[in-house]
């Protein structure tokens, strides 16, 4: 009697399973239907009377002025040289400002100018991927978010092909299955890595995993369960792309375990405007009574600059023991938000603290000439942030000929601050007593010696050009063109 209730209640529930199921395809067919209808309606045909192909950007930051949105305009550049029935949309959350304004910013930030207009799409939901709106279970928050973002941009424009260009995975499947577009992505950093899984299991203390997790041992069960079918849901929308890209060996090893999908699969390094930089003469140093210290990264938690200003308060005390030349810290980053706003002033709080106020400037959304001159004038470049997925500041410092010193880790590690043919581009430090020790070893060196590395930096810097980046570029994309 017991088998017969259980039949009884189990056939009906899997019928209406069943129903549910066939409802649920026909529903999405139906969205895929009325999009397709939609499109036809919005789009019209060129000049010539063909219909230009769309390709969309889903960039919802696109004039934050940082690595990533280099990487987005050094795309479009590429393709409008390309193909000449291209129109180059960005779907853009940056209301406040105007279309002009913004590839104007390009231009001034970069040294990027574009060949033909690019149409904007303003989103107004952009404050559904802000980490701010989602205290706790930020990851689930964000990409839930950039869903419901994707599903607003889908709506108001639908392209033919579609390319992430933020990290906005969860976007791909919506564009890929209800839009009927071919998909890309280009993706700078994992949303989830197995380094992260490991952070949480090990019970360490970091920026994304707060103390009180690591101390309760049930907490950091319940997040390490959070984080595997956050990195199980990842796979599965990431496998979605017709073509991947990622910018270094450290990330291409996390999407390949994360993502499994080897085939359409490559690195494209990230183009940094290192010609600009190696046109600054590269000579031996003629002041000794200041040295400069200069770091380039958003003011973003991950970049890590507290630990820069300790450890170069920890290099000012050593220091002052002797008679030396003064020393100077300049942070030049992006701003994007107020919160990165509010982390600029707790870091200058942080610098009265330790008594360096005097010798830390801040210099922030400057203009690129700005930042050629302080590269020019510093001994030292500074990179902090820890498993940096590739580090385009990295670059940039080595290229304008400062002697790097980058976090041992993630891509300055595998890809950027690596011997080249068998001589020393720079140096590599963990914590807070490895940068001020190899600060002050740096500083120890002759002159001389200091520009033999600057120059073997330089010579190794060329295979992360703008032009190795088109040539790549295009070489990967070109499957979403056939």
């Amino acid at each position: 009697s017991c088998f017969r209730l259980l039949c009884s209640l189990l056939i009906p529930a899997l019928f209406l399973s069943g129903i549910l199921c066939v409802c649920l395809v026909v529903l999405l067919w139906g969205i895929r239907l009325w999009i397709q209808q939609r499109k036809k309606q919005l789009t019209s045909a060129g000049n010539d009377g063909k219909r230009p192909l769309l390709v969309a950007f889903f960039h919802p930051y696109c004039n934050a002025g940082g690595g990533g949105e280099r990487v987005l305009w050094c795309a479009i550049r590429t393709l409008q040289k390309k193909y000449r029935n291209v129109t180059c949309v960005v779907y853009t959350g940056d209301r406040d400002v105007t279309g002009e304004e913004i590839v104007e910013g390009a231009f001034r930030r970069f040294n990027i100018k574009l060949i033909h207009p690019v149409k904007f799409v303003f989103l107004e939901k952009r404050y559904l991927v802000e980490a701010s709106l989602y205290p706790h279970f930020t990851l689930l928050g964000q990409s839930l978010g950039s869903a419901f973002l994707g599903w607003e941009a889908l709506l108001k424009c639908v392209p033919d092909i579609y390319i992430d260009s933020m990290g906005y995975a969860f976007t791909l499947p919506l564009f890929k299955y209800l839009g009927g577009c071919r998909v890309g992505c280009y993706v700078h950093y994992p949303t989830i890595s197995t380094d992260m899984l490991s952070v949480v299991r090990n019970q360490d203390t970091r920026f994304n995993n707060a103390a009180f997790i690591t101390n309760n041992p049930l907490f950091s069960k319940f997040k390490l369960l959070y984080y595997y079918f956050f990195a199980f849901m990842y796979g599965l929308v990431g496998s979605c792309s017709d073509v991947i890209m990622v910018n270094s060996s450290w990330t291409l090893n996390h999407i390949l375990s994360l993502w499994r999908a080897g085939a359409c699969t490559s690195v494209v390094y990230p183009p940094c405007d290192v010609q600009t930089f190696l046109d600054i003469p590269l000579e031996e140093e003629k002041s000794t009574t200041e040295y400069s210290i200069v770091s380039v990264s958003q003011f973003r938690p991950e970049k890590d600059h507290p630990l820069q200003i300790r450890a170069f308060a920890k290099l000012l005390k050593e220091k002052r023991l002797g008679q030396q030349p003064s020393l100077k810290l300049i942070l030049i980053g992006g701003c994007r938000n107020q919160q990165d706003e509010e982390r600029v002033n707790n870091l200058k709080h942080l610098c009265e603290e330790l008594g360096v106020s005097n010798n830390v400037t801040f210099r922030i959304n400057i203009p690129f000439e700005e930042l050629k001159r302080h590269l020019a004038e510093a001994t030292i470049g500074l990179h902090t942030m820890w498993n940096e997925h590739f580090g385009i500041g990295v670059v940039e410092c080595m290229a304008a000929g400062t002697v790097i010193l980058a976090h041992n880790s993630g891509g300055p590690k595998l890809d950027i601050v690596v011997p080249y043919e068998g001589h020393i581009t720079g140096f590599l430090a963990e914590n807070e007593d490895n940068y001020a020790e190899t600060m002050a070893y740096i500083l120890s060196l002759s002159p001389e010696k200091r520009l033999e590395i600057r120059e073997n930096a330089r010579r190794s810097v060329h295979r992360f050009s703008d032009q190795h980046f088109e040539e790549t570029f295009l070489l990967s994309v070109e499957p979403l063109f056939k």
